[in-house]
């Protein structure tokens, strides 16, 4: 076992350690949720969850929210910033807070990194701890900002969580190495506030397997991007209690097609189940997703602590 999987599987009791400290989410306000990779993968379920919780909110790249803010949110809007990044360092990020509050938007900073420079550009603090082994992959702090995300939304993310996304992820594991075998073409689906995780499965597979990747909406899927499904195809569809006869019907005519699908939450080749609302089920889903990658990467001989091209911070001059 690396310090990549020992991240994923021991990542739990750090969400139990998390403190929000009263910092909530004001519904009268609307919401900019900011980060950059995984960080913007996360701010899309942090952003629908925000939602589906009574808040306006949206999800928007660094870059694009320093640059041209008013694409996303009216110039008559004054929103509430969130900004995530696990070091509190990437430039993107950290110049998104800083124009922010040039502009007179309070801002508010979910991070791994106490003391970072995102902390000091930030009117309001969440910050975690993360597993001391995570290098250049995103894995238990990209969990922890969603848990803080959830918990900013009103969602009640506490003990009861971590158990079942700890139990979910017991329950795949003896299914993952067997189910890739033969596989090169991965596709992730999800739908509201699991679209956001569907797109970090998939970003999380090519950066530590260096594997042919996409993620969509379950049945935008339908609609073009399904010509690429064949025996070397691994579907992985997070499905939504509100959708579920809809996606199942999807992953059936997948399987005729050749595909393997991993059906997390409704029916598959490999059928798990999940328990509880569907407000933490992006949280429960999530570390499945991380070990995917890692089995991938394994089974291609690949070390997921040196991915190619990447750093663990990305600054730029």
């Amino acid at each position: 076992m690396n310090a990549t999987e020992r991240g994923i599987r021991e990542q739990f009791p750090f969400w139990d350690r998390l403190s929000m400290e009263g910092v909530k989410a004001d519904p009268s306000v609307v919401h900019a949720v900011v980060g950059c990779g995984t960080s913007v993968h996360i701010a899309d379920s942090i952003a629908a969850t925000l939602c589906e919780q009574g808040v306006m909110a949206r999800a928007v790249p660094g870059n694009e929210w320093t640059c041209r803010r008013t694409s996303y949110v009216p110039a008559s809007v004054s929103p509430r910033v969130v900004a995530l990044s696990r070091s509190g360092e990437s430039t993107e990020t950290v110049a998104a807070a800083r124009a922010s509050r040039a502009a007179g938007l309070p801002v508010t900073a979910f991070t791994c990194a106490p003391g970072s420079t995102l902390c000091g550009e930030a009117d309001e603090l969440v910050e975690s701890d993360t597993h001391p082994e995570e290098d250049i992959v995103m894995t238990a702090s990209a969990s922890l900002m969603l848990l803080m995300g959830l918990r900013y939304a009103g969602v009640d993310a506490g003990p009861e969580t971590t158990a079942r996304a700890r139990a979910l992820l017991d329950m795949a594991d003896p299914h993952l190495a067997s189910l890739i075998r033969g596989r090169g073409h991965f596709v992730f689906l999800g739908g509201g506030a699991l679209y956001g995780v569907a797109r970090e499965g998939a970003l999380k597979l090519q950066e530590m397997s260096l594997s042919q990747t996409e993620a969509h909406h379950p049945l935008e899927y339908r609609h073009g991007p399904v010509s690429l499904i064949d025996e070397r195809s691994f579907v992985t569809i997070l499905y939504h209690p509100d959708t579920i006869e809809e996606e199942a019907r999807l992953a059936d005519e997948l399987i005729g097609k050749g595909a393997v699908v991993l059906g997390i939450g409704g029916p598959g080749t490999v059928t798990l189940p999940v328990d509880g609302p569907a407000s933490v089920r992006p949280l429960v889903c999530l570390p499945v997703l991380q070990l995917l990658g890692e089995y991938v990467a394994r089974d291609k001989g690949l070390d997921t602590l040196k991915p190619r091209h990447l750093t663990k911070v990305v600054t730029i001059g």
